[in-house]
């Protein structure tokens, strides 16, 4: 066989390999509005930049007519904006995209690679699950990416792509990942479907209730993003990669702007009302004080009572926390603590500045609460802002009362710099609350109870809901004028900027899970 007849075989046989399934199944999976694990590829990564490696692996089901060069996954490396990424694309159109022998291998080999260049890996799921004929062999595939998910975690970002329906061990994998995105009506993920919950609980439901994109974003909370189709859900994983340094000892990236970082904030006061019964759109205060009001949320339907997601001051990248009043108030709840300390500890694992925003007016009460463990969910929040050695910076809009006040990034958690407005209001509790606790007997003696009620709160407020006490322990560092909030974030970032803290020498801690 001369070089040319051997170069024409690689070439048909890389040519059929991209195949996958063949043109029956990809047109199959066009029909159902989803994209080729290639195509997927080709849409996310920079142009011309993807890297294929083992297209050339034979299928775990050999010696028969199904046999696939390629097997059900196609694995590689390429760039997003010039900065490189590993990527593993699973093929529906190959045996479901179910995961066997081969399939694991692809996978954990591209794995091991991001881990040891120090680059991020994506993995863009549509599988079934186990290929069932395959047994043992199909699971310690999966046990084997397990491993190396929590190998790579807090090492390299991960970040897990749902794109069709995954369920049992397919689910897991993600769940482990940092950051998941879903597709409305495409994508679903659960581990046992419909059909079993009915035969075993008796409960109806469908694969989207169940599993779709909306519930796993609002209900569950297991998915950060859900977009309309495939093409936004690319289009907002390379988004979020730009804030995301490639590893735990690498910088977070430099952001263009020609926004100036002395910029003032003069519509801040007509965004945060001083009645803090008022309740106000706090994404309206972070869209005024970061670099071109540029702001990427994160978890943006679940957990409403917390805002969290990445922007960027003076081109330098970080991560926002920031109570949300137009939401049950702004209080921390199971949920939003579960939310938030999940994103304080990713930002503090990838050297990504925390920037928290106050106004909040405790934890919220209720039977549900307490059963559903409300005081191991709010010590995690406790424990991420603790453990966390990544530059903190602390302001308080308005309300910061009770515990959930030393949980917010306060000093006493080891915050760097704790700024507070004038309107700011930092107590154990609200006046209301307060007077019919330590103003009891007065009231229930007065002629006129209501006035003396309000007298009462009067001087509460006067004498302790306000930020100068806290000032003058000097666990605010200052009180600032609204309109001066990103020039003293943007200021107090360039001082931390080469911030060096190290925990004591330890395996690992014991977070409250």
């Amino acid at each position: 066989m001369s070089f040319d007849e051997k170069l024409k075989k690689m070439q048909n046989i890389k040519k059929k390999a991209s195949l996958g399934g063949g043109e029956e199944r990809i047109a199959k999976q066009h029909k159902q509005g989803k994209l080729t694990a290639r195509e997927r590829i080709n849409i996310l990564l920079d142009p011309k930049s993807f890297q294929e490696i083992d297209a050339l692996t034979s299928s775990s089901i050999k010696d028969t007519a199904d046999a696939i060069t390629g097997d059900a996954v196609v694995t590689g490396w390429g760039e997003i904006d010039g900065r490189k990424v590993c990527i593993f694309s699973q093929d529906f159109t190959v045996y479901g995209g179910s995961l066997g022998e081969v399939v694991g291998k692809k996978i954990t080999k591209i794995m091991d690679i991001a881990l040891k260049t120090g680059v991020p890996v994506i993995g863009l799921n549509d599988s079934g699950g186990a290929r069932i004929q395959e047994g043992v062999t199909a699971l310690a595939g999966y046990g084997d990416i397990f491993l190396r998910n929590v190998r790579s975690s807090g090492v390299i970002p991960q970040i897990s792509v749902i794109l069709g329906p995954c369920a049992g061990g397919a689910v897991y994998s993600p769940s482990i990942t940092d950051f998941i995105f879903m597709t409305e009506q495409t994508s679903q993920m659960f581990i046992t479907g419909p059909d079993v919950i009915q035969a075993v609980t008796g409960e109806k439901t469908s694969p989207e209730e169940l599993g779709g994109a909306n519930s796993h974003n609002s209900k569950s909370g297991v998915a950060h993003f859900a977009s309309k189709n495939e093409e936004e859900t690319f289009e907002e994983v390379r988004r979020l990669i730009s804030f995301l340094p490639l590893n735990n000892l690498d910088s977070a990236p430099i952001k263009q702007t020609t926004d100036s970082y002395e910029r003032t904030n003069d519509n801040l006061t007509k965004i945060v009302p001083d009645d803090e019964s008022v309740p106000y759109d706090v994404r309206k205060v972070i869209e005024e004080i970061v670099d071109d009001g540029d702001f990427l949320e994160v978890h943006e339907h679940f957990a409403q009572n917390i805002v969290v997601g990445f922007s960027s001051f003076d081109k330098q990248a970080v991560g926002i926390v920031a109570n949300q009043p137009m939401y049950l108030g702004g209080v921390l709840d199971i949920d939003s603590s579960r939310k938030a300390s999940r994103f304080v500890r990713f930002c503090d694992s990838f050297n990504i500045p925390i920037i928290t925003l106050v106004d909040v007016p405790g934890y919220l009460p209720g039977l549900d609460q307490e059963y559903g463990g409300i005081i191991t969910h709010g010590a995690k929040l406790v424990y991420a802002y603790a453990e966390a050695t990544v530059p903190k910076i602390t302001v308080i809009l308005r309300k910061g009362f009770g515990g959930a006040y030393d949980a917010m990034g306060s000093k006493h958690l080891g915050a760097d710099i704790n700024y507070a407005w004038p309107s700011a209001t930092i107590a154990v509790m609200g006046a209301g609350q307060a007077v019919n606790i330590v103003g009891r007997k007065e009231i229930e003696q007065a002629k006129n109870k209501e006035k003396k009620r309000e007298q009462l709160i009067d001087e509460y407020r006067e004498r302790l809901e306000h930020p100068y006490i806290a000032a003058a322990e000097g666990y605010i560092d200052d009180i600032i004028h609204p309109k001066d909030t990103r020039k003293k974030i943007s200021e107090a970032l360039h001082l931390l900027a080469n911030k060096s803290e190290s925990l004591p020498p330890k395996k690992h801690g014991n977070i409250p899970l």
